[in-house]
């Protein structure tokens, strides 16, 4: 499997067929049984997490399990911008204000904590939080599966805006939710 730089590749399984595995070997999270992942032409197990954090950024199908239950939404957002210490407090503050607006989350829920939140809104701020560090390459596993139906074409919207130019993984169930990708694999 090769994915090009700035190509959209979606793959679709159905549960089990190991597309979140695949996603957690590309974080680095999780070293392959077979086989060799490079990112940029490196070994993956060569590179430090913080660097592929600062390549990769993931959106996982759990947002709950992905947000500290004990941050803001606000501290959940800009952490990736905090821990490669981009910007001021207050420029961070401004992007995660700029970033909650673009996936559909109103301002005054930046104070608010993941357990007052939909699980649509929860994946909302997983999508924000993983856009709003500019990263090259984005993985995008069941990204959509806990918003409800109204803000699903209004999140793919802003979705397909931001992803151009970047290599993003999509990881999906059904054929059905995958739109503007340049290849598909099943």
């Amino acid at each position: 499997l090769q994915v090009n730089r700035g190509e959209v590749l979606a793959i679709v399984g159905e549960s089990g067929c190991g597309k979140t595995t695949l996603a957690k070997m590309l974080l680095g999270l999780l070293e392959p049984t077979t086989g060799e992942i490079l990112l940029d032409g490196v070994p993956i197990n060569s590179v430090s997490i913080k660097d592929i954090a600062r390549k990769v950024q993931p959106v996982f199908q759990d947002p709950y399990s992905s947000l500290n239950p004990r941050k803001t939404i606000e501290q959940i957002i800009s952490l990736p911008l905090k821990v490669h210490e981009i910007g001021s407090k207050e420029s961070r503050r401004a992007r995660v204000e700029e970033y909650m607006r673009l996936v559909g989350l109103p301002k005054r829920l930046v104070h608010s904590y993941p357990n007052q939140l939909s699980g649509g809104q929860r994946q909302r701020v997983a999508i924000a939080r993983a856009l709003l560090r500019d990263s090259p390459i984005l993985i995008l596993d069941e990204a959509l599966s806990a918003v409800d139906a109204e803000n699903e074409a209004f999140i793919q919207q802003a979705l397909d805006g931001l992803m151009k130019g970047r290599t993003t993984l999509v990881l999906a169930h059904r054929l059905s939710s995958i739109i503007n990708c340049d290849r598909i694999l099943v």
